[in-house]
């Protein structure tokens, strides 16, 4: 049985594409739409992990990810 894990996926349009980008594991990619691109990135995840040298792997898993919002002045 394959073991799955979860992680975090940062989804951003950039012109015509989206990009897909995995900050816990620096690992990207991009689509035509959303859901091209989070397949894309779940594809480039998976290839990944199939060539990745343990090391690596624990190289770039870094710990948490955390996602919050900060407040700036700007005007």
């Amino acid at each position: 049985m394959v073991r799955t894990e979860r992680f975090p996926a940062i989804i951003e349009r950039e012109g015509d594409l989206y990009v897909a980008l995995c900050p816990e594991l620096d690992v990207a990619s991009q689509g035509t739409s959303i859901e091209d691109a989070r397949a894309n990135l779940v594809e480039a995840l998976t290839l990944f992990f199939e060539v990745a040298e343990e090391a690596e792997v624990g190289r770039r898993l870094l710990g948490q990810t955390f996602v919050t919002q900060v407040e700036v002045p700007v005007g």
